[in-house]
């Protein structure tokens, strides 16, 4: 049976999440994050689906999701992976930004998978400076050069082209889920709220988000749990206050959107001056 290890870093130097994927096999469902993912594929081969485009990616390839890319991946002939990746929320790529560039915005990446690329290398060094918990000053350099590589190769500082096409009836429904999250929410609410059928409204908005209306619902779900279980909430409380039928549904939409349950993610975040870690072993 293959041994499977699952390793996550919060470093509180440079406020970003450090993931670690040895040996697994888990099929992530289309999902998407309010915060940027660059990673890179250290052993094995996957399937990726994301804004509608599909990808092979191999050992050596740099993935990058911004917030709200709707993406997904499964493995091929029953390989397992090997993955690392850096998690960088917005409102920290913005002073990054700003550190790099002097301007304050947001960059948008504009290609979720560079192939063979040379940054894998400076990615890989990275990651293992903060998984070894380093504290001098080389790590920050190292994220500031990579990053303002990847800004100035791979990105334009514009708005997502899918928040800019929205119709006033997705748009509505989209700003109700994210009002009403921790709320039952039926499809005869959108009808009721749009005037769209049924079938209608869930083929225009898989269009338009690139996620079906209940995939990004439970997204948004699984977004404000993280927040409220990296401020020490207990799993079955946070369950309860982001809407979730009950606990086990919960632990099980987490990790399969996450690859952890909801008790490791917990652990990595004791509020210690130094990085905290959870690995795991299966």
């Amino acid at each position: 049976m293959t041994r499977e290890v699952r390793t996550v870093v919060y470093d509180t130097d440079l406020q970003l999440e450090a993931y670690q994927f040895e040996g697994i096999m888990q099929k992530f469902p289309n999902h998407f994050h309010d915060y940027y993912v660059i990673g890179f594929i250290e052993q094995g081969k996957r399937y990726l689906a994301c804004n509608n485009k599909e990808y092979m990616l191999n050992s050596g390839d740099v993935i990058i999701f911004n917030p709200q890319d709707p993406h997904a991946c499964e493995g091929i002939d029953g390989r397992t992976l090997d993955y690392r990746c850096i998690n960088i929320q917005p409102e920290v790529m913005r002073k990054y930004v700003q550190e790099i560039t002097g301007q304050d915005y947001l960059p948008r990446f504009t290609e979720p998978v560079l192939y063979q690329s040379e940054l894998c290398t400076s990615l890989h060094e990275l990651h293992l400076m903060i998984l070894e918990g380093q504290s001098d000053f080389h790590k920050e350099e190292a994220l500031l050069m990579l990053l303002d590589q990847l800004i100035r190769d791979h990105a334009v500082a514009l708005p997502p082209v899918a928040s800019q096409d929205l119709t006033t009836e997705i748009r509505r429904v989209c700003e109700y889920m994210e009002t009403h999250y921790m709320d039952p929410i039926m499809l005869d609410q959108f009808v009721e709220m749009t005037g769209l059928s049924k079938y209608h409204l869930l083929r225009l908005f898989t269009t338009q988000k690139g996620i079906s209306p209940y995939r990004y619902l439970e997204t948004i779900r699984i977004s404000h749990a993280k927040k409220l279980l990296e401020q020490g909430a207990l799993p079955i409380e946070v369950a309860t206050r982001t809407g979730f039928s009950d606990q086990s549904h919960f632990t099980n939409f987490f990790k399969k959107l996450i690859g952890l349950t909801p008790r490791q993610y917990k652990r990595i975040f004791n509020h210690e001056a130094s990085a905290s870690a959870a690995k795991d072993s299966i």
